[in-house]
């Protein structure tokens, strides 16, 4: 009868150990997922803030400017290797009459990299993390070039030129801002000068 007890009492002990270590398993695995979830709706549901970047970007059409264009049968298509570098340096200015597209406040594109009209003329920025593009920018910078519109996220810097739409996408959160930043900082490196924008025509003829 007494071994009966002790083994009895033996098999309650270890159950109990068994299901604490169950509830201490099951405690730690539903904190794991927690967390998971957390991070996962701070990234709008994405794994990473650089992927979320990459789904923002997209969503918001920064590569019809900012991606160099070239042409398929099926028409012009984002050139992958160039991704968001802006106008390709090498590329001589379109041939238009600017007096006459700025007169009649047209904007015509050449590789949708560059623009013109009232403005003068105008060339989508490098993005990519080279020393050209955004490599040295710090998020600070980036989230005022957007909200603010100045160039290079500089205090006191040129307003950014059309056709930016800079004042739209100042109506991003700070945590879009910032996954968008990351997303430019994991993307390839491409070394691009891209020019300095032309004052409009008009402007010159005032002097």
């Amino acid at each position: 009868m007494k071994k009966t007890s002790i083994a009895a009492a033996a098999i309650i002990t270890l159950s109990a150990f068994f299901l604490c270590r169950c509830n201490e398993d099951n405690t730690a695995n539903n904190k794991t997922q927690s967390d998971s979830a957390v991070t996962k709706s701070n990234y709008g549901g994405f794994e990473t803030e650089a992927l979320y970047g990459k789904h923002l970007v997209t969503i918001a059409g920064c590569n019809d400017c900012h991606t160099p264009k070239k042409m398929t049968a099926m028409g012009p298509v984002p050139d992958t290797s160039l991704l968001l570098s802006g106008h390709p340096a090498a590329m001589p200015l379109f041939a238009v009459n600017r007096k006459e597209m700025e007169g009649k406040g047209l904007a015509v594109t050449n590789d949708m990299t560059a623009w013109v009209g009232p403005w003068g003329v105008s060339y989508s920025a490098n993005l990519t993390p080279d020393s050209t593009g955004t490599g040295t920018w710090n998020k600070a910078q980036f989230i005022r070039a957007i909200r603010e519109g100045k160039w290079k996220g500089l205090e006191g810097s040129r307003q950014l030129l059309p056709p930016m739409p800079w004042q739209e996408l100042g109506a991003m959160s700070n945590e879009e801002l910032s996954a968008i930043f990351a997303y430019l900082k994991s993307i390839k490196p491409v070394h691009n000068v891209v020019p300095e924008p032309m004052p409009p025509i008009s402007a010159n003829q005032h002097h």
